[in-house]
């Protein structure tokens, strides 16, 4: 997996370059986002990484995909095919989807709480992280009613734990140290 990371790389900056120069990310994102499912139904799949030639493989994909890619998309789909890496657009995606949020200076924030935030609360929780972050945040809430009460906060790597379970399970681990 991480030899397809580090081989999706350069494709994915070299998308991600094109888009921007094109205004169109949006465009270059949804076409990805579609070659990449493509990529991983299992018939493509064994096709492109068993022992079909490298016209075979472009003229299925391409076929496949339609008219969900224009013709930028195509060549780039052309490209990856015959240096033999269409089975790492799912990374490729993944990196464009990561270049995206850095050029947009947004990030996914990941909000666990016991009971449904208001909307008034949210709106709350979003300013502040905000400021902390300085980026655009865009939550994503979800209920655990096993964190008892609380917070538990996850951006990026970092992780903010306010729920009363995690401070329970702190408070054991000091009194068994």
């Amino acid at each position: 997996m991480s030899q397809l990371t580090t081989v999706a790389r350069p494709y994915a900056k070299a998308a991600f370059d094109f888009a921007v120069e094109a205004n169109a990310i949006d465009s270059w994102l949804a076409q990805l986002t579609f070659a990449a499912e493509v990529s991983k139904d299992a018939t493509i799949y064994d096709y492109i990484s068993g022992g079909a030639s490298t016209e075979q493989a472009i003229t299925l994909f391409l076929n496949v995909c339609g008219e969900q890619v224009d013709s930028k998309g195509q060549n780039f789909i052309k490209i990856m095919a015959e240096n033999k890496r269409l089975l790492a657009l799912p990374q490729v995606l993944a990196q464009f989807c990561e270049l995206k949020a850095e050029y947009e200076q947004t990030i996914v924030v990941d909000v666990t709480s016991a009971v449904e935030l208001t909307s008034a609360q949210a709106t709350s929780l979003s300013a502040a992280l905000e400021k902390r972050l300085a980026r655009k945040v865009k939550l994503n809430c979800k209920v655990d009613a096993t964190i008892i009460s609380g917070l538990i906060i996850e951006a990026g790597d970092m992780v903010i734990d306010g729920s009363i379970a995690g401070k329970l399970n702190r408070l054991a681990t000091t009194l068994q140290s």
